[in-house]
């Protein structure tokens, strides 16, 4: 991995009491602020690729961002594809609300988002969280999405056994008490337990600094919402072509709860990464050319598919 960096300074109008990364790596696309109406400000990363290349727009899992989730797969694939990637609510410099952390709006969002810029058909890229928010995006917005490239995720996260049925109760608890408490308190103990996750490298403090940006309620609720996820029930009507990119070691989403992902969805196919959940950021050489590879053939069956249809 490469460790020229360049200085990126702090936006005067980044989350308050953030603490804003110094460095970023490099290749990472200027970030761009953005309100969309009645929902917020958001918050997003673009980078152009060929003339008339398809877009791609990549949602990141729970507690990352457009950044930490992505930071290595910018350069790749912008050869082939234009690329956005939205910072969901909560997340990063994603947007805040005191409304509760809804997936679903994260989806709504991420629609509203490629209207604004003028992109009225993409492929959604999801990796964990960001898994749901892709299908959802194709449950609610038929019309907008093309394509789904799957990643490291899940039609449900929380099974039947007592505890696992468990979780989402326990998480609910915790985001009421995370409404509760003083914002400042909220941030004390996020850095705490935050401070173990990274170690002491350039690419380390970066990152710190990235999860530093979560609001730590928005967080907690997003969590409830994963644990409550479930697709079960209309995901195998998925009519668009998928890719679902299994992550072989992964110690966060079960590989099992992933291959049935992929069973479920009808022409899914399954592309395997030896790598265990975090493999985006801390091994990209392994996963970057499996999901450049899977965005070229769920790019091109669509347009084969757009071509038939015309």
């Amino acid at each position: 991995m490469s460790t020229s960096w360049r200085s990126r300074p702090a936006s005067p109008d980044e989350p308050a009491g953030a603490t804003a990364a110094a460095q970023s790596p490099p290749g990472l696309p200027e970030g761009h602020r953005l309100d969309l109406p009645g929902r917020g400000t958001t918050y997003y990363r673009r980078t152009e690729g060929p003339s008339g290349a398809p877009t791609l727009v990549l949602l990141h899992g729970w507690t990352a961002n457009s950044a930490l989730n992505w930071y290595a797969c910018y350069p790749t694939l912008s050869r082939h594809f234009d690329v956005v990637a939205i910072d969901h609510r909560g997340h990063g410099r994603g947007i805040r609300s005191r409304r509760r952390f809804r997936l679903e709006d994260c989806a709504d969002d991420a629609v509203a988002l490629a209207e604004a810029l003028g992109i009225e058909h993409f492929v959604a890229v999801g990796y964990s969280m960001g898994g749901p928010v892709a299908q959802l995006a194709w449950q609610r917005h038929r019309d907008r999405v093309d394509g789904l490239v799957l990643c490291s995720t899940a039609r449900n996260f929380v099974g039947q056994r007592p505890g696992e049925r468990a979780a989402a109760p326990v998480l609910g608890l915790a985001s009421l008490a995370a409404r509760a408490t003083p914002t400042r308190w909220q941030r004390s103990l996020g850095q705490r337990l935050l401070a173990g996750r990274y170690d002491q490298t350039e690419l380390g403090r970066w990152a710190l600094g990235e999860v530093e940006l979560n609001n730590p309620r928005m967080i907690v609720e997003a969590g409830q919402a994963i644990a409550s996820f479930s697709s079960r029930g209309w995901i195998g009507g998925v009519d668009v072509p998928t890719a679902v990119l299994v992550t072989e070691f992964d110690s966060v989403v079960p590989p099992r709860r992933q291959h049935a992902l992929a069973a479920a969805i009808p022409g899914a196919v399954v592309h395997p990464v030896r790598g265990d959940h975090g493999v985006c950021a801390l091994d990209p050489d392994e996963f970057v050319p499996i999901l450049e590879q899977a965005c070229a053939e769920v790019s091109e069956k669509a347009r084969v598919r757009k071509r038939q249809a015309g």
